[in-house]
């Protein structure tokens, strides 16, 4: 039974510096053009799918490992750390125009992707334990993250007016690592309250990772926690390999807008991608916001619907962009992301209720690679299908195959035993 509490939540400096935290987190400016900047440069669908399998292997060999260290030995040094690492990504995609040089930089953004990934998330869940608000956990995430979808939506705007304006895709990298100098500079500002460090008898390495992966393991053992990993990194692997493949969604439906005809096509693109993409994260922002009073209000398991119904848009967007129905298309895929973000505080909160706060970045770095391993099958499986059949007959097929999994797992799961 899911826990929803209600909307007060207490404001003070620190939960400010989760939002900005957050919003200075999702200013890649370069998100809202990946795939387009990728194509330009004539890599093909195959290497894309190559090249975020290559991210996410790279975050997965490193998610558990990493997630031990930041419980072990501190979670804001390795924030920190995660942070210079992406920067390093960023100047290679700016300097560089090849696919071995994106490769390391991919190889390097997923490196990234593992030590922070789920270390924030515990540093908010100590700091409301340390607070007494743990319960508060689903709400206080879902404002907190409302804010990364805030930054999100700023960025792609503002993505687009710089396209607009130069009509250039490689310069976004270069801005992109502004903020995350900024968001490396608040980091080391948080209280060292939060570094947090798992306590033992002996203060000796080996003690304390060895509580922490003994922990992890006994955790693990629990059927309900392992239903809930699944469940959540089967929808956000899914969403995390074919997200970006919208802004072709978004190319052929602004090529036909009647507006700005006399401006350059790429310039006219730009804009008009910028300001969807923006639309489509203000609405990601409102669903992580208030997706604790929307599970409240819809009865039955949200989980299991929303993870349907994020399959179901696929398949749908699948469908009408194989036949140039590009609006259709556009929402529904823009309803995936919607989703996603209902979903990640409900089943984030769901999971820091299960587990003990000392192993909670742990638990949610094995849930991190368990998505890295989905991620990874399925961006190569998309990118193959695209290159021969098209991004259409891709979406439908990669869609459609996960909602039969999903049918029989959960047909599996009644049976009695």
């Amino acid at each position: 039974m899911l826990d929803y509490p209600g909307e007060h939540l207490e404001k003070d400096q620190q939960y400010y510096k989760f939002c900005l935290y957050g919003f200075l987190k999702n200013l890649r400016f370069f998100d809202a053009f990946f795939i387009l900047f990728l194509v330009e440069k004539g890599i093909s669908f195959t290497q894309i799918g190559i090249l975020y399998a290559a991210r996410e292997i790279a975050s997965n060999m490193l998610e558990i490992p990493s997630g031990i260290l930041a419980d072990s030995f501190g979670r804001k040094t390795t924030l920190a750390g995660s942070f210079l690492v992406y920067i390093c990504s960023f100047s290679l995609f700016y300097f560089f125009s090849h696919f071995w040089i994106y490769l390391a930089a991919f190889i390097l953004f997923g490196i990234g992707e593992a030590f922070r990934s789920g270390t924030h998330k515990g540093m908010i869940m100590d700091y409301l334990k340390i607070r007494g608000f743990e319960k508060q956990f689903a709400n206080y995430y879902g404002h907190t993250r409302s804010w990364s979808q805030k930054g999100s939506a700023l960025s792609a705007l503002l993505a687009g007016v710089i396209v607009f304006s130069g009509g250039d895709y490689q310069i976004i990298f270069l801005y992109s690592i502004i903020p995350y100098v900024i968001n490396f500079i608040l980091i080391i500002s948080y209280p060292g309250t939060l570094n947090h460090s798992i306590k033992t008898k002996t203060d000796k390495i080996r003690s304390r990772i060895g509580v922490s992966i003994r922990m992890l393991i006994v955790n693990l053992k629990q059927k309900q926690l392992r239903r809930t990993l699944y469940s959540s990194a089967a929808h956000s692997a899914y969403l995390r390999a074919i997200k970006d493949y919208i802004q072709l969604v978004m190319l052929n439906l602004a090529l036909i807008i009647p507006l700005l005809d006399r401006v350059d096509p790429k310039q006219k693109s730009g804009l008009i991608i910028g300001v969807l993409y923006f639309l489509i994260f203000l609405a990601t922002s409102l669903a992580s916001k208030y997706s604790s009073r929307v599970a409240e209000k819809i009865p039955g398991n949200i989980i299991l619907l929303s993870l349907v119904l994020g399959f179901t848009a696929g398949t749908i967007s699948g469908i009408s962009y194989h036949f140039s129905i590009w609006v259709i298309s556009l929402l529904a895929f823009a309803g995936i992301y919607l989703l996603e973000n209902l979903r990640k505080p409900i089943l984030t909160g769901a999971v820091a209720r299960q587990v003990p706060t000392e192993i909670l970045s742990s638990v949610l770095s094995t849930q991190s690679q368990l998505k890295t391993v989905f991620t990874s099958i399925l961006a190569v499986a998309f990118g193959v299908i695209a290159d021969r059949s098209g991004i259409g007959i891709s979406l439908l097929a990669v869609s459609g195959i996960l909602l039969l999994f999903t049918a029989m797992v959960e047909l599996s799961a009644r049976k009695p035993s």
